[in-house]
């Protein structure tokens, strides 16, 4: 089955990693902005990692047949440095047009302080004077719920954001239905460790549906499976769903939710063999 990974940081993967995403099935992959292990200390530092997504990542991609797209931000878990990181989001308009680019992301909360909130809300502010998809990172474990609450509530504060071109990431049992009831796309991360498993996801599918929901395997410096869409296609199946629903959730969904952008250039394989 083909699918789409809507989010995977392929910086943090061997080039082998592609060649197993394509022989799995996966044909296209997003890759947000997101911490680099360290903190950086400088904006040329980010404008070269921005560089990286938008130039280098791309055709390394493309070796493998995988169209590569990605998105820029600052992180939440950089964002405490607010001078710094006021710095690269001056910088972030020159790579917004970028052919591979989506939008802004992922922007959110690491651990739910002020100065993040802070910046979060001047790169919403960005996104939307730029009319640009938005892909939010939720923070992890203990922080998750009161995170997320904070993040739906700031979102809801700016009547320039249309919940449809927004995607609140990193979803899990307590947390999705607040973002789905608000009209948002939310992605489950299936991680190994934290996060969400496999099991857990299908699970949340067969409670609240397949409409404006997502997989993706994140695939980055920790722990993680950067074909764990393929486990979850294959817990789909073993609990016997069609192939239309589960396509529907790694294909179908993606595929509309990144059409929203006009720099998503991307020949369906399904298209070419209909």
């Amino acid at each position: 089955m083909y699918y789409i990974d809507p989010h995977n940081h392929m910086v943090s993967r061997v080039t082998d990693d592609y060649e197993r995403l394509a022989r799995a099935g996966c044909v296209a992959v997003s890759e947000p902005a997101f911490w680099a292990g360290f903190d950086r200390g400088s904006a040329e530092s980010f404008r070269d990692y921005f560089r990286h997504l938008t130039e280098f990542e791309p055709k390394r991609a493309a070796q493998y047949g995988i169209k590569h797209y990605c998105w820029v931000c600052i992180n939440a878990k950089e964002a405490e440095n607010v001078s710094l990181a006021r710095e690269v989001i001056a910088i972030l308009p020159e790579f917004l047009d970028r052919p591979n680019c989506l939008g802004v992301g992922e922007i959110g909360l690491n651990k739910n302080t002020r100065n993040e909130a802070i910046i979060f809300l001047e790169q919403v502010d960005l996104a939307a004077r730029h009319n640009e998809l938005i892909l939010v990172h939720t923070p992890h474990l203990e922080d998750k719920y009161q995170g997320t609450r904070m993040i739906l509530d700031m979102l809801r504060g700016d009547s320039r954001i249309r919940p449809e071109k927004v995607l609140i990431d990193h979803v899990e049992e307590h947390t999705i239905r607040y973002a789905l009831e608000e009209g948002y796309w939310v992605g489950m991360t299936l991680y190994p460790v934290t996060k969400c498993t496999p099991q857990r996801a299908a699970d949340m599918v067969e409670m609240y549906g397949t409409e404006r929901i997502m997989v993706n395997s994140a695939g980055d410096w920790g722990p993680s499976n950067p074909l764990a869409v393929t486990d979850f296609i294959h817990e789909m199946r073993m609990r016997g769903h069609s192939e239309e629903t589960i396509r529907k959730i790694v294909y179908e969904n993606p595929l509309a939710f990144f059409s929203q952008c006009p720099r998503w250039q991307f020949e369906s394989p399904l298209a070419a063999t209909a």
